[in-house]
């Protein structure tokens, strides 16, 4: 697994918390690309899900397009990001199940107390999730 403690600058974790708090009602989702010299790229992905306010699903387009534009870039993938409109930022069974880029981080938004969101971060890898403590810069 990857290290197990990761600072994120704040400039990449507030549009998240603000994007999630937008729409509250359903999981928002999306990719986040990084190259070192030039920092965190957030790629908002459409949720396709039959169910968008328990699940997220990628809307396969805008993810190939994202992961297409994070290559023209020069970035790699660095996170997949959805919010949970009431449930802990932990990862579901779903969310195990589902995972299938285990290099790159998984960050959940909790809006379970809206008036305090919470952001952290699971490493997931052949159906284990392990949390990344996340420092905030």
């Amino acid at each position: 697994m990857p290290a197990r403690s990761i600072t994120l600058p704040s400039s990449l974790i507030k549009p998240l918390l603000e994007t999630a708090l937008t729409t509250p009602e359903v999981e928002v989702c999306g990719l986040i690309g990084h190259r070192p010299e030039a920092g965190y790229d957030i790629y908002p992905v459409a949720n396709v899900a039959q169910h968008p306010q328990s699940r997220f699903e990628l809307d396969p387009a805008g993810q190939i397009a994202a992961m297409r534009t994070m290559r023209e870039k020069g970035e790699t993938l660095f996170a997949i990001y959805h919010s949970h409109p009431d449930a802990p930022a932990r990862p579901s069974t779903t969310d195990i199940e589902q995972a299938a880029y285990p290099e790159a981080l998984n960050l959940i938004i909790s809006l379970q107390d809206r008036d305090a969101p919470e952001v952290r971060g699971w490493w997931i890898r052949g159906g284990d999730a392990r949390e990344a403590v996340i420092v905030i810069a």
